[in-house]
């Protein structure tokens, strides 16, 4: 199983990201998947989670209606679209499928 994030970076204050997670070694159109997040100092956090199908999502409430989880189960992919980032949004951002974790993405919000 590997999952493979990319999309970080540094950004200023009310901009955007989208970040991408690639999945390979499961059947991915059968599973949830999520991403997660840590700040330095803090424990790591659901963001955001979507069934196998799409549909219903959840997201943690200091995302919502900012931040957008998608996935293309053709591509074997996971998207967080982070839109109006703040500053406490800064973290190594995960993806996690089949009980396995990426290796992480760097998202840095900051003037």
């Amino acid at each position: 199983v590997q999952l493979v994030e990319s999309g970080g970076g540094l950004v200023q204050p009310g901009g955007s990201l989208r970040l991408s997670c690639a999945a390979s070694g499961f059947t991915f159109r059968e599973y949830a998947m999520s991403w997660y997040r840590q700040a330095p100092g803090k424990g790591r956090e659901l963001v955001a989670s979507i069934p196998s199908g799409g549909g219903r999502t959840y997201y943690v409430d200091s995302v919502k209606g900012r931040f957008t989880i998608s996935r293309d189960n053709d591509q074997n992919t996971v998207y967080l679209q982070m839109n109006s980032l703040k500053p406490e949004d800064t973290a190594m951002y995960y993806c996690r499928g089949f009980g396995s974790w990426g290796q992480g993405t760097q998202v840095t919000v900051s003037s």
